[in-house]
């Protein structure tokens, strides 16, 4: 679920002044006929994905975010730069509730991004409250992260979901406390010299092998509750993952930076 982090962060980067202000980009309407966060909307149907496996190794070309070892590449709120809190045992960091989100140290615009996660075992709480986190491409276009094996919440807020835009083609969610993988290919918005989107992000998503979300159209920042316009930004910004206060896991994580 979206948090004010990202938004935070977005304003403090933009590159036009007085931005709120002057944004040339409408607010977005809702992609669909289903108001946003529905809970009458049609469920994605479940897709049972094949046996889980051991981390997948990073190419040649790659930047490892997360060896399983260390958070050097890490840090704390990127509008307040502070060390990353989370806990780092067994290969794996670990959500520490209350310590905040964690961006990478790094910017990145279009890439291909690898990233394991597991979600708490056994379950606790239902709907948004299990096993939470989320993926913020540029620190502001989430992937969400949700436990939802048996546990229905709103589409689009799922597992493998657009938050708050567009619900996974399918669910394709493995049970709690066993590892599943996303692979992201993500390109980035496009802006003119008045902040106007010329192109505006695109999201293709695999859940452990699955094809959850295909060449999908970003239709601004992900938010909860309501929608934002985008807003013009740097053409790299970190990743960020999401504290929501559950001990969500992450594992083997590595990017590729594709040409634009």
């Amino acid at each position: 679920m979206t948090r004010p982090l990202a938004t935070a962060f977005l304003l403090s980067l933009s590159v036009m002044s007085g931005a709120l202000a002057q944004n040339p980009n409408p607010i977005p309407k809702d992609p669909s006929p289903w108001k946003q966060h529905a809970m009458e909307r049609p469920q994605p149907v479940i897709v049972t994905p094949g046996a889980p496996g051991a981390p997948v190794p990073p190419p040649s070309d790659a930047v490892v975010l997360f060896d399983g070892t260390s958070l050097a590449k890490w840090q704390g709120n990127p509008t307040v730069p502070m060390p990353a809190r989370w806990k780092v045992q067994d290969g794996y960091m670990e959500v520490a509730p209350g310590t905040g989100g964690i961006a990478t140290r790094q910017g990145f615009g279009d890439v291909q991004l690898h990233i394991e996660w597991m979600t708490p075992t056994p379950p606790r709480g239902e709907s948004q409250e299990r096993g939470n986190s989320g993926i913020f491409l540029m620190s502001t276009y989430e992937v969400q992260v949700l436990d939802s094996y048996q546990n229905t919440t709103y589409p689009d807020g799922a597992a493998g979901s657009i938050y708050g835009q567009f619900p996974p083609l399918v669910n394709a969610s493995r049970p709690p406390g066993v590892w599943q993988t996303y692979d992201i290919v993500f390109h980035r918005p496009h802006f003119d010299a008045t902040g106007k989107v010329t192109a505006p992000a695109r999201m293709t998503i695999f859940q452990n092998g699955i094809l959850v979300q295909d060449d999908q159209t970003v239709i601004g920042p992900t938010t909860n509750s309501r929608r934002d316009p985008y807003l013009a930004h740097a053409d790299k910004l970190p990743l960020t993952l999401q504290d929501h206060g559950n001990p969500t896991r992450f594992r083997d994580i590595w990017l590729r930076e594709l040409p634009e």
